[in-house]
């Protein structure tokens, strides 16, 4: 049996922004990242796990600044210091889009760190080979749509000259991989790539552009005992209570207000061949609350404000949106040194204004106001304020007090 830890997409950097550690210089938000991944670090030593597997994104981007490199190079360098095989796939934040310059892992592959591989290019490793683990291994990191079509054009390439082509390829590379398994051997596959049928967050954001979708089909394949995907920010088993399990274990901390709903996890994952255990690791991360506010005109604007803001022990350290929708004319009466007040143990207050602008009602280029009966005129305000239900008895009340009305002006004459 082999002990796998599976984590993936810790954007170390995402949300360098906001108050700052007196003590490290570092912003509290990039200490939250950092903090579950030395969560996740500290796992893998302490429970002497056999391989550890990260499915690629370790930064926003590929140019991280060498504060944020420093700090995922302490926490990788324990992992070797451990003595733990390591497996670092580059996904596409740790990517460059322009072919031939350097991804965001390159330091550990040009130092040749001990126990630690990255892994740039697909690549099939045979049992044995790393590490001498008894275990097979494909791995995909994330290809880039622009990268083949520079290599096709270069002439390193002779697959043709759509994109589809490029799908192809990759498809027909896994075929091929899986033929070579060895049936006795426990065999994981692993990828930063989107499969077909994966629920997104919200993250699509903050990921490129070029996704190609690899076949769910493809890994459900009985050959495998484990495949392990790193890209999509939404924790998920593609393939539940089925052999192998198909997991994307997540981000490590909510990237933004998308992610709200969503607990973080890694995964441990106990793996032999034709049977995996699998233990979803739960990170307790930065809390995100949301709080929306929809102001009645006819009550007190302050009080209903405050009655809706959340209370308690949930508001400490949080990070909290407050979206206020309201009638323009209730502008001035929203006061955010209020709000801010209220929520002073938060961790930082998103205040969000939504006011309702007024519809006004325009009559088509030939028509004229004097051209138009009462009821006509009635329904072109209900039209105003996009009322749906009950029009038909507003309508009728409407038709009744005109009509009382038109008599009253009878009797007086």
């Amino acid at each position: 049996m082999i002990k796998v830890l599976h984590f993936a997409d810790t954007h170390i950097d995402i949300a360098s922004y906001g108050k700052r550690d007196p003590e490290s210089g570092l912003p509290f938000r990039v200490l939250d990242f950092l903090t579950a991944l030395d969560t996740i670090i500290d796992t893998a030593i302490a429970e002497k796990v056999d391989l550890v597997l990260f499915a690629g994104d370790a930064y926003k981007d590929r140019t991280p600044v060498p504060t944020y490199q420093r700090e995922w190079g302490k926490r990788i360098m324990r992992l070797s210091e451990a003595g733990i095989p390591t497996l670092l796939l580059v996904g596409n934040h740790d990517l460059s889009p322009t072919q031939g310059r350097a991804h965001a892992l390159q330091e550990f592959r040009t130092l040749q760190v001990p126990h630690i591989r990255v892994i740039d290019r697909p690549v099939f490793i045979p049992a044995g080979e790393f590490e001498n683990l008894p275990i097979q291994i494909m791995a995909m990191p994330w290809v880039s749509r622009s990268i083949f079509t520079a290599s096709e054009q270069a002439g390193e390439q002779k697959t043709g000259k759509s994109a589809h082509s490029m799908d192809e390829m990759i498809i027909t590379l896994i075929d091929g991989w899986l033929e070579r398994l060895d049936e006795q051997t426990p065999s994981l596959f692993m990828a930063h790539a989107s499969v077909q049928g994966a629920l997104y967050g919200e993250e699509r954001a903050v990921m490129l552009g070029g996704d190609f979708v690899l076949p769910a089909g493809q890994f459900k394949d009985g050959r495998l005992d484990y495949v392990a995907l790193g890209h999509i920010h939404k924790a998920q088993n593609l393939n539940e209570n089925a052999h192998p399990p198909i997991i994307y274990p997540g981000s490590i901390e909510r990237v933004n207000f998308g992610e709200i709903k969503d607990d973080k996890f890694f995964v441990i994952a106990s793996i032999e061949k034709g049977h995996t255990d699998l233990e979803w690791r739960k990170l307790n991360g930065r809390i995100f609350l949301d709080c929306e506010i929809t102001l009645n005109p006819d009550e007190e604007v302050a009080a209903q404000i405050l009655q809706s803001l959340p209370k308690g022990n949930s508001v400490k350290d949080a990070i909290i949106r407050v979206r206020i929708h309201y009638p323009k004319h209730l502008e001035t009466l929203i006061d955010e040194s209020t709000i801010r007040e209220q929520l002073t143990e938060a961790f930082a207050v998103h205040l969000i204004r939504r006011p309702e602008l007024e519809v006004r009602a325009r009559l088509a280029m030939d028509t004229g106001m004097e051209s138009l009966t009462p009821l006509e005129l009635v329904n072109l305000y209900w039209d105003t304020k996009q009322l749906k239900g009950d029009r038909d008895l507003l309508n009728q009340l409407a038709v009744t007090l005109m009509t009382a009305e038109q008599h009253q002006d009878k009797e007086l004459f």
